[in-house]
């Protein structure tokens, strides 16, 4: 029986950095949406039905930001099915590879696209549309690439083996103007770190949809955990603004 502690604050001494006025200017309605809500929950399961149980259970803890992964059954009638019942939330695809997924995706309702690396064919795809496109990278020329393709946001990963706080501190420096989300291996009580270090948002998967919970169909654990997720985001993004200068 899984059981959850939880979290105390996270104390303002564990911030570094606060982010210049400029990360947080918003061009599009899914980046504001992003880079208010902090966390980005990553769904994966081995079956249709089980990922939409987790995806409502996650969402009833208060996630208002969430990915289905390509490699889910179904993934794009589990999109369809929570965009039908959660118009407002922003929802997308991750591990997008591919232009031709990237369409599909996007006819299936999907307000944004996740990848692991960057694929120059879905940023030009997307130029001009709604739908928000977050590439993966790992190097600050790799970070300067995509954002000078379209980029508007980009994915460090996998962000724990690169160091994880102390990376994405070392890169927001010479990239104030870019929004990064931070994903792979994070916990819920890092995310003020990273976002406090001066990452726009976090990707969870484990951590929300914790593999336990999901092999045993314990969705109430996951309410907890995505309810833990979701306040912890909200708190780390709101004490970055609280910093920057009038």
């Amino acid at each position: 029986m899984l059981k959850i502690m939880a979290l105390p604050p996270f104390p303002v001494s564990t911030f570094k950095v606060c982010c210049s006025s400029s990360q947080l200017q918003l061009n599009q309605p899914h980046l504001k949406h992003i880079q208010n809500s902090g966390v980005i929950a990553c769904l994966r399961a081995n079956s249709k039905d089980l990922a939409i149980k987790a995806a409502r259970a996650a969402i009833s803890g208060g996630i208002s930001v969430m990915e289905i992964v390509m490699s889910t059954p179904g993934v794009f009638e589990v999109l369809q099915c929570l965009v039908q019942d959660h118009p407002t939330m922003t929802l997308g695809v991750g591990t997008v590879l591919n232009v031709d997924d990237a369409k599909i995706a996007i006819n299936a309702g999907a307000k944004f696209l996740m990848s692991p690396a960057t694929v120059k064919g879905i940023i030009d795809d997307v130029q001009g549309h709604e739908v928000l496109y977050i590439p993966g990278v790992m190097t600050p020329t790799e970070i300067l690439s995509a954002h000078d393709a379209g980029a508007k946001i980009v994915k460090v990963y996998p962000v724990s083996a690169l160091g994880g706080t102390h990376y994405i501190s070392a890169l927001t420096k010479p990239f104030p103007h870019i929004p990064i989300v931070a994903s792979q291996g994070i916990t819920i009580d890092s995310i003020g770190d990273f976002i406090g270090q001066g990452a726009t948002a976090v990707v969870l998967s484990d951590a929300i949809f914790n593999k336990e919970a999901m092999a045993q169909n314990n969705f109430d654990v996951i309410y907890q955990l995505a309810s833990l997720a979701a306040s912890q985001g909200k708190e780390a993004v709101q004490w970055k603004r609280s910093c920057m200068p009038d």
